[in-house]
């Protein structure tokens, strides 16, 4: 099994979901600048050049969700059945950790990778910090009284591998307590410490937390 991953991008998902399921998992490191993602041979492997895919079973499988949730399949592990009502709760966080990441990455573009500043957008800084701020309340309404995202602990908690180390870099951690511990919570288990420990997933973070351009 290859993973192949970029420091900081949503590989961490996958990354941490082999680390809770056990399996042995080598490593393929890329770089987002020096083309390589654009290369003919990368590209075979996922046609968009987008990391994450994985080699596995005589093939390669792209995108982070389906790839969690074909191993969780694979394994028979860390996922409710099909056709449960907990399925359902299942599926609603595993698109939900999606639909917050697209938005952590907007962030990450405007605050850290476009160059020169003056490139930035303060309005689309302002609008995708507040549609940030609605997807952590919905959250943290959800944790309060809660340990994970369902009744245990689920690759969909898995799904938030990206999200985790992001999150409160725009967000201030004292207006989402239960987010803020369920992340804590989530960082402190083994198998996502083995996992960062492999990702370098805060790489691309010179600071712990980035204003808006008018404070």
């Amino acid at each position: 099994m290859i993973l192949h991953h970029v420091p900081g991008a949503r590989s961490m998902r996958v990354l941490w979901l082999i680390e809770e399921l056990g399996l042995d998992c080598t490593l393929q490191n890329w770089s987002l600048t020096d083309g390589g993602l654009r290369s003919a041979a990368f590209l075979a492997l996922s046609p968009a050049g987008r990391i994450p895919a994985l080699e596995i079973d005589g093939r390669a499988i792209f995108e982070s969700g389906a790839i969690v949730q074909y191993l969780t399949e694979r394994q028979g592990r860390l996922a409710p059945a099909p056709g449960t009502p907990e399925r359902a709760d299942f599926l609603e966080w595993l698109h939900f950790a999606e639909t917050q990441a697209a938005i952590l990455q907007n962030l990450n573009i405007q605050h850290i990778f476009l160059r020169p500043p003056e490139a930035r957008s303060p309005a689309l800084m302002r609008l995708d910090t507040r549609r940030l701020a609605v997807t952590a309340r919905a959250m943290d309404q959800h944790l309060h009284g809660r340990e994970t995202l369902l009744a245990e602990f689920s690759a969909a908690d898995c799904m938030f591998g990206f999200n985790i180390e992001a999150l409160f870099r725009f967000l201030p951690r004292a207006d989402h307590p239960a987010l803020a511990a369920y992340c804590d919570r989530m960082r402190a288990r083994p198998a996502y410490l083995r996992a960062a420990a492999r990702a370098g997933g805060d790489a691309i973070y010179a600071r712990d937390f980035y204003e808006l351009p008018d404070g």
